[in-house]
């Protein structure tokens, strides 16, 4: 399970680098974006059962974009909202780099209210990108969330999402949180965990490094990636968060799951989109 985000993506490839005040020929498409939503269609795409909890626009995308994950089998538990639906602009250079430009639209004003407790009875593991944790209201239904998975013995993995989002919160704010909500795993990328400037194995069980094209670190072991051509990044954090918790979940040892994670992410970069296909 997962809570936050389900945007639009519009992801564009140009065939050169873009050139101010004039055309550029390149490869543009929509799709399914969002952390939380992305996590969603990784597990299931896995073979385990995925519930995302999110609100949405009322709109088309919103309907188009819950339909989509709806047929991928998760079960999406959808607030309806006045607002639009985010969407967020991902530009993707020769270099296989991205540049994002994000708007979240009806997505941040989920509260507590809206949740029904039924949605997290069964829930094993309730992962929760930071997004949801950054702003309000949306932050109180993640906290909400996070209590009732607790309560049924579920566990908790947080994935620290963005360093520009940490630094706009505030580090030290966020490590004081992170140390209340105690995860289980923690996923951080370098510059997330240089942002946050405390060690990760203070604030949970299972910290998890991941390093880009370089693989991954967990308690101080360096699982290398294969050497592929990156076609999109898109998407890469949340196929490797997905296939981690999936393994971890189902036995394998933190190395382990980091081994299978490192792999689905490594896939997840050959095609554009921040889905499976």
């Amino acid at each position: 399970m997962s809570i936050g985000d389900l945007l639009l993506d519009i992801t564009v490839v140009p065939e050169r680098p873009l050139q101010p005040d004039d055309d550029t020929p390149a490869a543009i498409t929509l799709g399914g974006g969002g952390q939380a939503a992305n996590f969603c269609a990784w597990i299931a795409a896995l073979g385990d059962p995925a519930r995302l909890v999110t609100r949405v626009g009322d709109d088309e995308n919103g309907r188009r974009l819950v339909a989509d994950l709806e047929a991928r089998g998760v079960e999406v538990r959808a607030v309806w909202a006045a607002e639009p639906t985010g969407a967020i602009a991902v530009l993707v250079d020769q270099d296989g780099r991205r540049t994002m430009a994000t708007q979240r639209g009806a997505s941040v004003g989920l509260r507590p209210d809206d949740l029904e407790e039924a949605w997290f009875r069964d829930t094993r593991l309730i992962h929760v990108p930071a997004y949801s944790l950054f702003v309000e209201p949306i932050a109180d239904a993640a906290r909400a969330a996070i209590r009732l998975v607790r309560d049924s013995k579920g566990v908790l993995a947080v994935d620290l999402s963005s360093a520009a989002g940490l630094r706009a919160y505030g580090p030290a704010r966020m490590a004081y949180v992170l140390a209340r909500l105690k995860p289980e795993v923690l996923f951080a990328t370098e510059s997330e965990a240089e942002t946050l400037a405390v060690p990760l194995d203070s604030l949970a069980q299972v910290p998890v490094l991941k390093l880009g094209q370089a693989g991954c670190r967990v308690f101080g072991r360096t699982i290398s990636a294969p050497d592929v051509h990156a076609v999109d990044p898109t998407g890469a954090g949340d196929a490797f968060a997905a296939a981690f918790c999936s393994a971890w979940l189902r036995g394998a040892t933190p190395v382990e799951a980091a081994e299978q994670a490192v792999q689905a992410a490594t896939r997840s970069v050959l095609v554009v989109g921040a889905r499976p296909t």
